[in-house]
């Protein structure tokens, strides 16, 4: 069924626009603008430029689903299969089914949301040019690794968005930004330089690239050995794009310096190739080789939660200086945990969770980044016990709808039933309760404990972030007038470290006001007991809800209807498992 009958030779110019348009318009983005094009300034002009080139490429996607034939979701459609190296049997080969459309259509989503919000708030740093044109090479890279069917094609997709992300957070990032960016691209570097060795060695021995026909082979043409050398080497570098613990640690440091646009693309695009590479090539081509380590990623997986929950659990606690972006990014690691436990399971149920859990966690940690932005942007820090200590009334009281959001995006994080967060969790712990044949039932059992374990201390972190950052820390006034300090001298509560106390005693002069944006000030009328109203912030604005707006409806659409996207993965997931037979 295709709610719209579009016939194939489109169907492949949409990919192949998709794929390509926006690496076009990265090298238009450099060019001078022309004269009806040049708007009140050459940046707006650019930057209106990359909105309409990632909207365009947003069209194609939405008209590419569309068109999908959503009866045959196993079935490669829009294939484009050109020969490119002769020589070497490397082709240009590009086609979507029910695994690659959802990621695909989520690329082009992000990123024109990303380009939207940077248009109306343009990110601090060098010229905009520079940024668009970045942005733009970042998503051609992205859509590339979710729709190419040639491993060499893919690995050069891969690669493809290592650069313009390193310059992203070098140039537009804020505190440490170099040492970040050293650190992203080192390690990303490493781990693919590891990965083509072993996608070399499956072609070579295979005697071919091609990944539809490696998957409907399903290692029948490799040895044990041979899968398990690839498995290792290939799994190495997706595990380090993932990221999976211990390769987690370039991420917080890169999440916490990126602009606010890069930390969304960050971990809803770039950290879904690392899991997609997993599903569309480890699983299908190796199966082998993954049964004999997949009890060792799911046994990283599930460190991987608790430890990413751990960290978040010190990060949130009061006094621990944590920052708000780092806390959302070690958040990042232990969702991705559950992904790579449900691809661990080799099972249906447990890779359809998993690709479950990959949406969900774009469009969920994508609007978390986005609202933490906001959220700087309004105080000038990240700092947590800033915002729990300073806010006054807290973001319910002086931005209530940025508030409400922030409370949204947080209960979704937590897995709340009702919201994308929580199928792609629950059916990833069902699908390790009956773990594929020969995989170890009472080890991955345990793993399911463990990432139960793990769904708890995830709701203690979230929880505890909303009520300190959207209620504000609830301790009594420490400096009042001394008619009101004396009964209760004894068991007053020490005064915050932070600024902005809610009363101001007579006899004590009235603090400096602080340079932070935001923060509240003590009134400066001697023998004034009364709290000063904390001053109001700028609640959501029209460009910030047009940016917003799609991913929390999203976020409720797909947690009240998870057919619509389980529809499209399951048939592809069961072809996929069984090699190439639906």
């Amino acid at each position: 069924m295709t709610v719209i009958d579009i016939s194939p030779s489109v169907m492949q110019f949409l990919l192949a626009f998709i794929v390509v348009g926006p690496l076009l318009g990265a090298v238009a983005a450099l060019l001078p603008a022309p004269p009806g094009l040049k708007g009140r300034n050459p940046d707006q002009a650019v930057l209106r430029h990359g909105v309409t080139v990632t909207g365009a490429v947003l069209i194609a996607a939405i008209v590419l689903a569309v068109g999908f034939d959503h009866d045959h979701p196993a079935t490669m459609q829009a294939t484009t299969d050109i020969s490119w190296i002769p020589a070497l049997d490397v082709r240009i080969h590009l086609g979507i089914d029910g695994i690659s459309l959802p990621l695909l259509v989520l690329t082009a989503l992000l990123t024109f949301l990303c380009a939207l919000y940077s248009y109306f708030k343009p990110p601090a740093g060098p010229s905009p040019k520079a940024f668009v044109a970045l942005v733009l090479v970042l998503e051609s890279g992205t859509l590339a690794t979710f729709a190419v069917l040639d491993l060499l094609l893919f690995f050069l997709a891969f690669e493809m968005v290592l650069i313009p992300m390193y310059f992203l957070v070098n140039r537009w990032g804020g505190d440490q930004r170099q040492a970040a960016a050293c650190k992203f691209i080192l390690y990303t570097l490493l781990g693919s330089v590891v990965m083509l060795l072993g996608l070399l060695l499956v072609g070579l021995k295979s005697g071919t690239f091609d990944m539809v026909a490696l998957a409907t082979d399903n290692g029948r043409g490799l040895t044990t050995s041979v899968q398990v050398i690839a498995v290792l080497a290939i799994g190495l570098g997706l595990a380090v794009k993932t990221p999976m613990w211990p390769l987690h640690s370039w991420l917080p440091d890169a999440h916490t310096a990126a602009p606010t646009v890069g930390s969304v693309l960050l971990a809803g695009v770039l950290l879904k190739m690392g899991t997609y590479g997993f599903v569309r090539i480890l699983l299908p081509v190796a199966p082998d080789g993954m049964r004999t380590f997949a009890p060792y990623l799911a046994a990283f997986a599930v460190v991987g939660i608790v430890y990413g929950s751990l960290a978040c659990l010190a990060l949130a606690r009061t006094g621990a200086k944590g920052d708000l972006k780092r806390l959302i990014a070690y958040s990042s690691v232990g969702h991705m945990g559950f992904v790579l436990l449900g691809i661990a399971t080799m099972t249906p149920t447990g890779v359809n969770g998993a690709l479950f859990a990959n949406i969900a966690h774009g469009l969920i940690t994508g609007l978390l980044f986005f609202l933490v932005g906001a959220v700087k942007d309004r105080y000038g820090t990240a700092d947590l016990d800033t915002l729990a200590g300073a806010t006054g009334a807290a973001l319910y009281g002086r931005a209530p709808r940025l508030g409400a959001l922030l409370a949204f995006a947080a209960v979704a994080s937590l897995g709340l039933p009702g919201l994308a967060g929580f199928w792609g969790e629950m059916l990833t712990l069902f699908g390790a309760y009956s773990p594929a044949e020969g995989l170890s039932r009472p080890a991955f059992r345990t793993f399911m404990a463990v990432g139960a374990f793990g769904t708890l201390l995830t709701a203690a972190y979230m929880l505890i972030v909303v009520r300190r950052v959207c209620m504000g820390e609830h301790a009594l006034p420490a400096r009042m007038t001394p008619d009101a300090a004396a009964p209760s001298a004894p068991d007053a509560p020490q005064a915050p470290a932070t600024p902005g106390p809610p009363q101001t005693p007579a006899t004590t002069p009235a603090p400096a006001a602080s340079s932070t944006p935001g923060t509240l000030q003590a009134p400066t009328t001697p023998g004034a007991s009364q709290a000063t109203p904390a001053p109001q912030l700028a609640d959501v604005q029209p460009y910030e809800a047009a940016a917003w707006t799609p991913l929390v409806a999203l976020t409720v659409l797909a947690g009240l209807w998870p057919a619509v996207l389980l529809g499209l993965t399951d048939p592809a997931v069961q072809k996929l498992l069984s090699g190439g037979k639906s």
